[in-house]
């Protein structure tokens, strides 16, 4: 028998991200989406008609043979339960993020793939863009030395203004930190390695906030998560990262991440971009300097952690996005808001491998050489 070369696709939630999962996963040959589903199965059929797959119901995809990878675009509540019945059903999953919840439900996610032979992959993949693949490059020759300390601000006035549902951003399981510091936590941990403790204080500005967004302006939103995080995070490599991540703020003008090196300094571009730019500032050359990016993927690239896990399907090599990087990132979010209830350093109890980095020279569409 010839070796399998492609891995079947199946989509579970067809919502405002599904379209650039759909786009991104035909740019890469190693993925066939074969179907979708969605609980509104209308939903389903739209998309499979704009994407040339079949629409089913979640049963019925779960039970297609021909599916042997499921990616979870479902609202961040059910993330956990999707992920389950779909590795029950024995496919490998893709998660959008963050995992899941709670960290027993992202062990349970882990422990039930560990069982069942299976891999499991979770976004963020933008760390596996031109930009932050070329920052990785930049940190790995030694440009800038060694990584001394750094910053992350992601600072918003929130979503509400613009997103057609705003009301789940300010419910467990979301708020800035869930919603966005996966992005952060994912591009340093690709970076530095992996987290070794935190300390943080949260803050909540407002107990109800008030969607000025079309669909529904002037409701009024409960707020039932913190909105403002500031912590220091340890890093195993001795780098300390201060971060803000936070829905309470109208403007600033921060850098998204900056590293500070015994040699140099580095401008990481917004991790929620696959793009850059990316800047470096070295003694000798006196001034910031923009790089020529290194790596492909600058485009809006969702699928490409898909589809390194495909890659690792098939040729049973370690994918990059992976669910242990995804708990960790887990785990070190939870540990910001632990930090601050409980007013004390956290220690960060797993440590995953940092993603390797990907290879020059990729050929387009593809991410192995």
């Amino acid at each position: 028998m010839a070796k399998k070369k492609t891995v079947g696709v199946g989509i579970i939630g067809c919502g405002n991200i599904s379209q650039a999962y759909f786009n991104g996963a035909k740019t890469f040959e190693v993925l066939k989406i074969v179907s979708c589903a969605d609980i509104n199965i209308e939903v389903a059929r739209a998309k499979a008609e704009e994407n040339g797959c079949t629409a089913q119901t979640v049963k019925e995809l779960l039970a297609n043979k021909d599916v042997d990878l499921v990616i979870n675009l479902t609202v961040p509540a059910v993330h956990a339960k999707v992920s389950l019945t779909a590795l029950k059903a024995g496919k490998h999953v893709h998660s959008e993020k963050p995992l899941a919840i709670s960290l027993n439900d992202g062990k349970a996610i882990m422990d039930m793939a560990e069982k069942n032979g299976l891999l499991v992959g979770c976004a963020p993949d933008t760390f596996m863009g031109a930009g932050l693949q070329t920052c990785r490059k930049v940190v790995d020759d030694g440009w800038i030395g060694r990584i001394v300390g750094g910053t992350a601000f992601m600072m918003s006035r929130g979503p509400e203004s613009w997103h057609p549902n705003p009301f789940f951003f300010y419910q467990k399981g979301a708020g800035p930190m869930f919603d966005m510091g996966p992005y952060y936590i994912t591009a340093l941990v690709h970076l530095l390695g992996p987290v070794k403790s935190v300390t943080a204080i949260t803050s909540r500005a407002f107990e109800k906030r008030t969607a000025t967004c079309k669909e529904h302006f002037g409701k009024r939103i409960p707020v039932d998560v913190p909105t403002h995080y500031s912590g220091v995070l340890e890093f195993h490599s001795e780098a300390i990262i201060t971060a803000t991540v936070s829905f309470d703020v109208h403007k600033h003008n921060h850098s998204p991440i900056e590293l500070y090196g015994t040699e140099g300094s580095l401008k990481v571009p917004d991790p929620n971009t696959f793009s850059g730019p990316v800047e470096i500032f070295t003694a000798t050359g006196g001034e910031w300097q923009t790089q020529t990016l290194s790596h492909p993927y600058a485009e809006n690239m969702r699928s490409i952690g898909a589809a390194d896990l495909a890659y690792a399907i098939l040729g049973k090599r370690k994918h990059r996005a992976s669910g242990e990087l995804a708990y960790h990132v887990l785990e070190v979010m939870h540990a910001l808001e632990k930090s601050s209830n409980h007013r004390k350093h956290v220690e960060i109890k797993s440590r995953p491998d940092r993603p390797s980095a990907l290879p020059l020279g990729l050929i387009p569409g593809r991410l192995d050489p």
